[in-house]
């Protein structure tokens, strides 16, 4: 284990702004995705790939990037996945159709694997004392993206060109990469052997076919041929993938660690969580902006939308360092399962639509909390399982599925919203069942969380072993 940092402070600071960026990068498009089919000449159906793109991307480079970071040195991938953003984002400032705009926002995707590797990295460099209050910043600082972003994008939107986005998030790159260059030292922990490429293929193209179906199910028809059919493709990728990954010396996930109780059912847990953390960040600016006919909404502007949800990511910022402390005197399983009744707390309030600007900002403050500490404790629980030389990857597939749990949230709220809708001076939006549909579902991934999260064994791995102290004192 390399010598602790001699700035922790700094190289926190430095680490989470890196998973700032890569939320403002997931997000920076959302927004404009009603305008895009205008200023690019596409159709909406071409312009949604800006998101998917971005989506399937991710969750292909995260894995092979934590896998490689455990080989070859985590600061050194991260600095390789900085790169690829910083060049998609140019690639995106200077784009002359929605093509090139399209395979920058793959080289985009790149970023999910950032925040598991600086995960990874704070273990490893930090002082024991500061591991904890490092990893929840870091963690929370997807949802703090999420929620600066919003206002951001809608000021670019009304002032100012779509390309200022792009050309916004390649500078900051730049500065992130120099400053983890400068400031962020290399671990001298390697776990060895080969990549398994054949491994990341197989485990790539089970990836594309599943969130492609989940994704874009709602659009291209959920019983439709192509849908089933890429569905069937995945599980038998899925199926092939896991005995070669059993049989072979080097794998890219070992099977055997995450199969652990501890692992898997922290990862199964992690799905339900991004499920019910994403519906608060996906619907409540929906609500602010639907008109005031619709009985449920407020008409505001995206910018004004967008300064509304601020407090959730003041929220957010404010209980990570709390989730660290109550991690640190209880466990991170306690902080988890706490965290997830407050975020089940926040939607059902969601779910009862509130009638005034100031009590959707406290409901959906009060999800931002429970997100802030179930995604704090998340990382803690798989380190506290797996031995150093894996914990890149096994953060990065943790990662990923925090992330098929948004995007599940994502085809529901789709689908949902398509099928129960109201008409409003001409216009066919989402019905006020539509919404309460939606949130009482994230309240009962949320909480279907917090219940396999607190009857989870506990991880028979020796401290010894993981490198750090056990969930009760690693924060």
């Amino acid at each position: 284990m390399a010598d602790p940092a001699p700035r922790p402070a700094l190289v926190i600071t430095v680490l989470a702004s890196c998973g700032l960026g890569v939320s403002l990068n997931q997000t920076m498009v959302v927004p404009l995705l009603p305008q895009f089919p205008q200023l690019l000449s596409a159709s909406t159906a071409t312009v949604a790939w800006l998101v998917t793109a971005t989506l399937v991307a991710g969750a292909v480079c995260a894995p092979m990037l934590g896998r490689l970071g455990d080989m070859y040195g985590k600061r050194r991938m991260l600095l390789v996945a900085l790169g690829l953003v910083a060049v998609g984002s140019a690639l995106g400032a200077a784009s002359p159709d929605i093509g090139v705009l399209i395979v920058a926002r793959v080289l985009q995707g790149a970023s999910l694997g950032v925040v598991p590797l600086g995960i990874s990295i704070m273990r490893e460099i930090l002082p024991a004392g500061r591991v904890g209050s490092g990893i929840a910043l870091m963690s929370s600082s997807l949802g703090i993206g999420g929620a600066v972003g919003l206002p951001v994008t809608g000021l670019v939107a009304q002032h100012a060109s779509w390309r200022w986005l792009f050309a916004g998030a390649a500078v900051l790159g730049i500065v992130q990469i120099t400053l983890v260059f400068r400031l962020v030292k290399e671990s001298s922990l390697r776990s060895g052997g080969r990549f398994d490429v054949l491994g990341a293929a197989g485990l790539g193209a089970a990836l594309v076919c599943l969130l492609l179906a989940v994704s874009k199910g709602n659009e291209w028809g959920w019983g439709s041929t192509l849908v089933i059919g890429l569905f069937v493709a995945a599980g038998v990728l899925f199926a092939a993938w896991g005995r070669y990954e059993l049989r072979t010396r080097s794998p890219l996930v070992d099977l055997r660690v995450t199969a652990r109780p501890a692992v898997l059912w922290t990862n199964i847990a992690s799905v339900l969580i991004g499920f019910g953390m994403f519906a608060g960040f996906l619907v409540t600016t929906q609500i602010l902006q639907a008109p005031i006919a619709t009985g449920y909404g407020f008409g505001l502007s995206l910018l004004v939308a967008g300064i509304v949800m601020l407090p959730t990511g003041g929220a957010m910022t404010i209980f990570s360092p709390v989730s660290a402390r109550v991690s640190r005197r209880w466990g991170a399983r306690t902080t988890l399962v706490t965290g997830t009744a407050v975020l089940t707390v926040g939607n059902v309030s969601m779910s009862l639509l509130p009638a005034s600007v100031p009590l959707v900002m406290l409901a959906a403050s009060v999800s931002a909390i429970g997100a802030a500490l179930s995604y704090s404790a998340l990382p803690l629980l798989i380190m506290d399982a797996v031995p150093p030389t894996e914990t890149a990857a096994a953060n990065s597939l943790n990662t990923l599925m925090r992330m098929l749990g948004t995007s599940s949230c994502s085809a529901v709220v789709a689908a949902v919203a398509s099928g129960l809708v109201t008409q409003v001076d001409g216009h066919v939006l989402p019905s006020a069942s539509a919404y309460t549909v939606v949130f009482v579902a994230a309240a009962v991934a949320a909480l279907g969380g917090g219940v396999i999260a607190a009857l989870t064994p506990r991880s028979p791995l020796d401290p010894a072993l993981a490198g750090i102290p056990a969930a009760r004192s690693a924060a």
